[in-house]
Formats: structure tokens, sequence, C-alpha cells
């Protein structure tokens, strides 16, 4: 059942997501405790929390540079609907995401739709016909 393996999934997304933050917070008291050895407390939470600050930001960063938040450019109308989808995924994915979630769960209701759908992304363009 597609359900049960999306419920999955999801557990096991949330518990690494989990793993994560609590690792970030181990690394965060280590370096704390790490610099508190040679500063006085207060220095040492605020390089902490100034390191962590740019780690956030270099990171932010690099995800806005691929997500194509900090350079816009202007780009062609992609032809077919798999190229738009890959555009609308490329260009705002969380938005993306949100679209995906709600065709998969339209196509869970009606499977008759994934049939006419998959049948549109294989389609070839009619924009661009040669005559033999």
């Amino acid at each position: 059942m597609i359900g049960k393996s999306v419920v999955r999934k999801l557990s096991a997304a949330l518990v690494v997501a989990g793993c994560a933050f609590v690792a970030v917070v181990a690394l965060g008291a280590t370096v704390y405790y790490a610099l508190a050895l040679v500063l006085p407390p207060l220095g040492a939470a605020a390089i902490t929390a100034g390191l962590f600050a740019l780690i956030a930001i270099v990171v932010a960063a690099s995800f806005l540079g691929k997500a194509g938040g900090l350079a816009e450019e202007e780009e062609e109308e992609p032809e077919g609907l798999g190229a738009r989808a890959y555009t609308l995924f490329r260009q705002r994915p969380i938005l993306g995401t949100v679209a995906a979630l709600a065709g998969g769960y339209i196509f869970l209701r009606n499977p008759a739709l994934a049939t006419m759908v998959a049948a549109a992304f294989t389609e070839k363009s009619h924009g661009r016909r040669r005559r033999y």
C-alpha cells in the first residue's frame, strides 16, 4: 500500500531530522565548553553563537544560490509539460513540492488521471515536427 510507505519514509525523515538537531546542539555545547577553557563564559558563548550564525548564513546562501534566489536570470519558456514541471521545481522548490503532493493525493483518489498525465508527459511537442 502506498500510504504505509509514505508514512515509513516520513517517519524516517523525522528521525533523521531529530538526530541532526541533537547532533547540532551537542556540537554547539562542545564548542562552547572547549572555548570556555580558554575564555570567560560570556566570550565563549558569543563566539559559539557567532560561529553558528556564520554557518547558517553560508548554508542559506548556498541553498538560495542553488534555488536561483540570488541570481535571477531570464530563461526561455520550456516547451513540454515535463520541462515546465522541472522548471517549477528548480525555481520554486516549495511550491513544486506542494503541487507534487496535491497531485499525488489526486492520483490516489482517481488512478485514471495517472494514466492521462503519464501520456501527457511522454507525448512529444507538436511545435517542432520534422517532415521527411
